[in-house]
């Protein structure tokens, strides 16, 4: 664990830290999907009541990287270096519900990070979970189905010199979003598992010396990414299943992972190296929710449920407190 942790710590380490900001795109959007409208950045900090719910064991793995929200409360996530999935209850239990198998290899192929992982993980409404796995092994990287009470089954095979990452669904086109962050791209599988189809491979989504393409969302007609090494938020919209032209939404991002969203105008996002919680308004302005101060631990992914958000922090580079926190919206 310390070994992974090290290695964690000097690539994040390399993608710097530094202020946020947004600045004003000079494509227009798809006139059919609202989108986040951006100007002139005016960074503001504004925290929100906050508390750690959770704290998870380091030196079990449990280095929780993405985050799925039941309708009672229940946290679904994806413990990387465990290469596990677990459910949290409201009340802080931790039961976990598949653990993946290990590489041959110990997961040193996998590229970049060099242990295998789990990662993106999305929440069907009947409970059906469906998870990312990166190993670097093409017998096991991939899309994976997981049904209440059984094992999880492979749907989808993924390039094993990738590394798959953020998961979303489209539940009008029944197919899932995926990024991958070491090969820059986003792919899509059909709901029913089979062959994954790279969807755009434009350079806004390339990795600049460590991990590109990162979160995803699907929204309003749109496909909307991050990417870590450019600190960049990204608006695709989709034109009859295509992908269209690329608007850069947001800039200054620094270490950016996962977002939400909280109707369709405000983004909130993960800043992982800065140990930073963030919201993007449709005016461009940026604020601080959450610091390190609040209990974040390089946050990794972010869910919202009502006015409730909920952080996931990994511990990747602090080596401390892999936790959920837990913050509340302000009325509006």
């Amino acid at each position: 664990m310390r070994k992974r942790t090290m290695t964690l710590a000097v690539a994040l380490a390399a993608a710097g830290i530094g202020v946020v900001t947004v600045v004003p795109s000079s494509a227009a959007p798809a006139a059919t999907a609202p989108a986040l409208t951006v100007g002139p950045a005016r960074a503001s900090a504004a925290s929100v009541p906050s508390r750690i719910a959770v704290h998870f064991d380091l030196t079990k793995g449990q280095m929780p990287e993405n985050i799925a929200v039941g309708p009672d409360g229940t946290t679904y996530v994806t413990f990387a270096a465990a290469r596990q999935v677990a459910a949290v209850t409201p009340s802080g239990g931790t039961r976990i519900l598949a653990t993946l198998p290990a590489p041959a290899d110990g997961g040193v192929n996998t590229p970049v990070l060099s242990f295998a992982l789990t990662t993106g993980i999305v929440r069907m409404t009947d409970g059906t979970l469906y998870f990312l796995y990166a190993s670097g092994d093409a017998a096991t990287t991939g899309l994976y189905r997981l049904r209440p009470g059984r094992a999880p089954h492979r749907i989808a095979a993924l390039p094993a010199d990738g590394l798959p990452n953020g998961l979303a669904f489209d539940a009008q086109a029944k197919r899932f979003y995926l990024t991958d962050s070491v090969l820059g791209t986003i792919s899509t599988v059909p709901l029913e598992g089979g062959q994954a189809e790279v969807w755009s491979s434009a350079p806004e989504l390339a990795a600049a010396g460590f991990l590109g393409a990162n979160g995803i969302k699907v929204r309003a007609g749109a496909v909307w990414a991050t990417n870590l090494d450019h600190g960049t938020l990204l608006r695709i919209p989709v034109r009859q299943g295509r992908p269209g032209p690329v608007r850069v939404v947001a800039t200054g991002l620094v270490g950016i992972d996962d977002f939400a969203f909280v109707g369709d105008q405000q983004v909130i996002a993960a800043l992982n190296g800065p140990n930073t919680l963030v919201s993007i308004d449709a005016a461009g302005r940026s604020r601080t929710l959450m610091t390190a101060a609040d209990g974040l631990q390089n946050p990794t992914s972010v869910a919202v449920r009502g006015r409730t958000v909920y952080v996931l922090s990994a511990a990747y580079t602090t080596g401390v407190d892999p936790n959920l926190a837990l913050a509340t919206l302000p009325l509006r």
